[in-house]
């Protein structure tokens, strides 16, 4: 946490001793900022998914001594009243909760419509009729912007619905706009750029890669290896979000959390079988293959605003990123079931 010090030095603002509201803090990013949250200092309350089997998601992955320290809220964003109820008496909220594999929005993109937009709405509200918030920090995603038509992509950059996914986060921020613009609610919108480390799912290229290499395949299914992403390791995700939560400034605005590096597929696969050890080669999987207009060719952040306005960059190290990752893919390789794809 000694970045995140180093940011809050500057700022009025402090975490330690705060209420805070987390959704998606089950999920892969969500689960790494509760862990920094509670470090910090903040009271968490973090939003579960509600599930029969009483499942926490990625947080079962937290350490105990951490996890004693959060109290879990069931529930689910669509309901209104459930989030209402989550977002009493917090000082901040964080909104993560979202679907995000970008093929299975092509299948079903009402279910993303009915979580990434209503949810958002039903947050925005709650936050709106809160008599204890301070800020807002509604997470978005660097597909608004589709393909670049500029790099870096600064946060001007045009919003393009590539994707039923990317559609309905678009309709996300500017709900969340919206509610600045009409309402004056303290919102800030963090648009953080393909996050990677310990805890992401095979959705995602990175561990799909790493999982396939670690079993020993001899051939790694994958789709397009040419496109350009920005990747940021997850605990940076993290303090990103946190520098905008505690920075009066930021409301209002939307800022790019990236590391201000791209990588292609190609490059990130070179790297994962230097780092695993092992030469494979590599076959197209025609399910991981995005429409021909829908697919993302490059995405690079413009991270100026966000270091003006908070002093944060990026400090972990791509390869540094990917290392990590390899190991606590490799630890938790039951996690992977490499010869199916998850959309």
């Amino acid at each position: 946490m000694l970045s995140l010090l180093k940011w809050c030095k500057t700022m009025t603002e402090t975490i330690s001793g705060k209420k805070v509201f987390v959704t998606g803090a089950d999920g892969f990013i969500g689960s790494h900022l509760v862990e920094q949250l509670v470090a910090s200092g903040a009271n968490v309350r973090a939003l579960v998914y509600y599930n029969s089997w009483n499942e926490k998601g990625w947080l079962r992955d937290v350490a105990k001594e951490t996890l004693d320290d959060v109290e879990l809220f069931t529930g689910d964003v669509r309901d209104a009243e459930r989030m209402r109820q989550g977002v009493t008496g917090c000082d901040y909220v964080f909104h993560l909760s979202s679907l995000i594999a970008i093929p299975y929005s092509y299948d079903a993109p009402r279910s993303y419509v009915d979580t990434n937009v209503t949810g958002a709405l039903n947050v925005l509200q709650a936050c709106r009729e809160s008599d204890a918030l301070t800020r807002l920090v509604h997470v978005s995603t660097s597909e608004v912007y589709g393909t670049a038509q500029q790099v870096p992509i600064s946060e001007d950059h045009p919003l393009v619905g590539q994707s039923p996914y990317s559609a309905s986060k678009i309709a996300a921020d500017k709900m969340a706009e919206s509610f600045y613009l009409s309402f004056g609610l303290p919102v800030v919108t963090a648009r953080p750029f393909n996050t990677f480390g310990p805890r992401q799912t095979a959705r995602a290229v990175i561990p799909t890669i790493a999982s396939q290499l670690l079993a020993g395949r001899e051939t790694l299914n994958l789709g397009a290896l040419t496109p350009t992403r920005d990747f940021n390791f997850a605990l940076d995700t993290a303090d990103g979000m946190l520098a905008l939560a505690l920075c009066k400034e930021a409301e209002g605005q939307v800022v790019n959390i990236g590391s201000g590096e791209e990588w292609s597929i190609a490059q990130t696969v070179e790297m994962l079988c230097e780092i695993v050890g092992r030469k494979v080669e590599i076959v197209t999987d025609e399910v991981r293959i995005r429409p021909e207009k829908s697919e993302v060719n490059r995405l690079l952040a413009d991270t100026l605003k966000m270091q003006r306005l908070t002093g944060w960059k990026s400090r972990v190290p791509f390869y540094e990123g990917l290392s990590k990752t390899v190991e606590w893919v490799e630890r938790n390789l039951h996690y992977f079931d490499v010869d199916r794809y998850a959309k």
